[in-house]
Parts: structure tokens; sequence; C-alpha cells
């Protein structure tokens, strides 16, 4: 009967254990898809504009179109997703006359199923609100999706964190305050419980760190670069990202005049390179590739330039190539494979070769463009301001593909999951879908 007893136990305890494996792999095998399929932060994972996406029509026609949903107030922050929700900001404009008088900041959320509207959660109000330039808007920064929580971005009218689950406010922070003088454009992200973004004004010039758990400034750095004596000389608008280097984790920050890397821990400078000219208004994101980063410089002819990144033998960056014309001031450059594909704010398109900076081409594509090209199964996607969708893909050739028309216009980078292409459009959201 003991023996008995001990084979069953046995036999129960290998089920268990077998259970909880398939479990925990089950688990697994969820967040490795969770993580595949998210666009949780601008330009997607990493910020590179690449996506997993796949089945989404080159081509499409209106029964294509799953969804469009109009949405309440102006903005061109950039869709995130994760799960079946989109998140956005957004700016209810109150007027008197052709004047702005008081803005609502507002979170929202769209169901990626059926586009219902599922949130719309008041953040900050502000009477007479600062000045904006024609093609920015209040609501411009990309929210940043972390787990349970969406955090977003006003630049200097304030932070917020969301639970997505419920909609709560889990926190405000407004103490950090600076001159946009053309509105905000900066991006958060998260990294190790932290959210990071770059306040890049023409009064104060900083980036700061904030506990992604309570809202609170963890850390402030003051950029350390010269520039140019007049403020609007000083502001910039450039995301930060995260460089895993050899010597350990740098805070990798685009500002004017300077590239700028940091300690995301303590906020500690740890390198600083000149783009040689003036440069500033940059809005473009650093791309990193192997051991090396591109950087777009801003205004006043704005260049793409190439480093090779920092070693444990070189503790500074090295400038190895640059191409000074077509550069943008406001659409991120996408890096795949040997080639980036770039378009300057009026239509420029250039494919250039990341060794080399050898320029393989350069077309013109009409219309201004503002959001950032992305990626879906090798192919280039670019939208223009007035609704115009091109597909391309990269090489030494020019290869258009497709070209399409949303009908409103598009200044906001769409966003790409499983057979979902998300655009923001100037008067909603919408979706084109693939076949399942």
């Amino acid at each position: 009967m003991k023996v008995m007893e001990s084979v069953v136990k046995g036999c129960c305890a290998f089920v268990m254990l077998f259970l909880l494996t398939c479990a925990v792999a089950e688990k697994s095998l969820a967040q490795s898809v969770h993580d595949k399929n998210d666009w949780s932060e601008f330009r997607g994972r990493e910020g590179r504009g690449i996506t997993s996406a796949s089945g989404i029509p080159q081509t499409w026609t209106a029964e294509q179109i799953a969804w469009q949903t109009p949405l309440r107030g102006r903005g061109w922050s950039s869709p995130v997703i994760a799960d079946q929700q989109i998140w956005l900001t957004t700016a209810i404009e109150h007027k008197s006359g052709e004047r702005i008088t008081r803005i609502e900041l507002m979170a929202q959320a769209v169901d990626r199923e059926t586009g219902s509207l599922v949130y719309e959660i008041p953040l900050f109000e502000l009477d007479n609100p600062p000045a904006l330039h024609l093609r920015n808007s209040y609501a411009s920064p990309t929210p940043v999706i972390d787990g349970d929580r969406v955090f977003c971005s006003f630049g200097a009218m304030g932070l917020a964190a969301i639970d997505r689950q419920t909609g709560e406010v889990l926190w405000k922070n407004e103490s950090l305050k600076i001159d946009h003088e053309t509105g905000p454009g900066s991006s958060p992200i998260v990294w190790n419980g932290r959210v990071y973004l770059n306040y890049d004004g023409t009064d104060r010039q900083f980036v700061a760190a904030f506990d992604a758990g309570t809202g609170e400034v963890v850390w402030t750095t003051t950029r350390s670069g010269e520039l140019h004596e007049v403020g609007m000389y000083q502001k910039a608008f450039s995301t930060p990202l995260i460089w895993h280097s050899p010597t350990g984790p740098q805070l990798i920050s685009a500002g004017a005049n300077w590239v700028y890397a940091y300690n995301p821990e303590d906020g500690h400078e740890l390198w600083r390179v000149g783009y040689d000219r003036l440069g500033f208004s940059n809005v473009p994101r650093p791309m990193i590739r192997g051991e090396r980063l591109y950087v777009c410089t801003g205004f006043m002819q704005s260049m793409l330039q190439a480093y090779e990144l920092p070693t444990a033998e070189r503790a500074e960056p090295r400038r190895v190539w640059q191409v000074e014309r077509g550069g943008p001031t406001i659409p991120s450059p996408i890096l795949i494979d040997d080639y980036i594909v770039m378009v300057s704010d009026e239509g420029i398109l250039s494919c250039i070769d990341t060794e080399s900076g050898e320029v393989y081409w350069t077309e013109r594509l009409r219309g201004a463009f503002a959001a950032s090209p992305i990626l879906i199964e090798g192919v280039v996607w670019l939208c223009n301001d007035r609704g115009r969708v091109y597909l391309l893909k990269p090489g030494r050739t020019f290869d258009l593909v497709a070209t399409n028309d949303v009908g409103d216009q598009i200044m906001a980078t769409p966003a790409a999951v499983d057979n979902d292409l998300i655009i923001r459009t100037k008067s909603g959201i919408l979706c084109i879908r693939g076949s399942r």
C-alpha cells in the first residue's frame, strides 16, 4: 500500500510539474508574441519603424478599411498599440475668433478590432496656451506603453501616467518648464522603470528622468554643448533611445548642435559630439545599427551624419561620413539592412548606403512630409501631408510599388501590427486590414 501511495504521489507531482511547465511555456510564448506584435512607442519597437505585420494590402479598396473613427480635437501624436488597444493624445481647442484661449489635453484609447472609442481621459487644462507652429499641435509627442501603463507627454505642459486597463490617471507631473516657442514635439521613452524625455527649449535645454511608478523627477541634466546666442536656434524636438554599449547602457539624445550620451541611471554625461554646423529644431530620432550612430542635424541645411560609436578602446564617437543634401528636419529616416531611406520635409526622397554614405538615388515626391516612414514586409510606406501613401522597395534603384490616398491630412507616423495598418488623420483614425 505504501508503495502504491508513493507511486500515486510521484505521478501527481509529475503531472503538476508538467502542467506548471506548460503554463509557464504558454505564458512565455504569449508574452513573446505579445512583444513581437506590439507597437508601443514612437516608431514602434526600439524606435526603428520596422514591424512584423504582414498581409496588409499594398493597395486597398473601401471594403478593406475595417473601420474609420472620427476623433475630437487636434493632435499629431502617432498611435501606439498593445493588445487590442490603440492610444493617442489630442488637444481640444477653445477659440475666441482665431485666437486659442484655452486647451484641454486628453488621452484617447480606441479598440483595435472595432474602432470604437474606449476612453477619452482629461489630463491637463491651460488658459491662454503658448504659441504654436502652423504644422505642429499641442498633442504632437507620441505616448509610450509599458505593460499596463501608458505615459502621455505634452512637453512643458505636463507628463501623465494612465492605467490602460481601467483608464485611471495614476500620476501627473507639471514641474518641468521650458519655452518650446513652436509647441511640443519630443516623445517619451521608458526603460528600466523610468520615463526619459528631452526638454530643449529656447530658454533651457536639459534631459530628464522620471520614476515610472510615481512620476517624481529622478534626475535632470543640463545640456553642456555650446549653442547659438539666439534662443530660437537652441530648441530641438528629438526623441532619445537606449543603446546597450560594450560598457553599459547609454541614453542617446540629440539636441541642437550636439548629440549626447548619458548614463540613464544618474544622468551623468558620458560624451557629446558636435554637428560642426548650426543645427536646431531637429525632430528625427537617432538610429543605431551595430557600432554606427546616424543623426539628422536639423534646420539651416539638415544633414544626415554617421558616427562610429565609442568602444572599450575609444571613448569618443568618430564621424565617418555625412550627406549634406535632402536631410529631413521632421520625418525620421528608416534603416533597412544596408540602406537608409529618408524623405525631407519637402518630399526629396533618398536612398543611402549605410556603410559608405553613398547616395544611390534621389527622387522627388509630391507634397510635404511630417510622418516618418515604416517598413512592412520589406516595403517602405511613406505618407505625405495631403494623405497620399507611397510604397517603395529599398535598394540601389528607385522602385515605386504603389500609391494610395486616404483623402485626409496625415502628419502622424502610422503603426502596423498583425495584419492591421493604423493611420491617424486630421479628422480621426482608420484601420486598413488584410485578410485573416
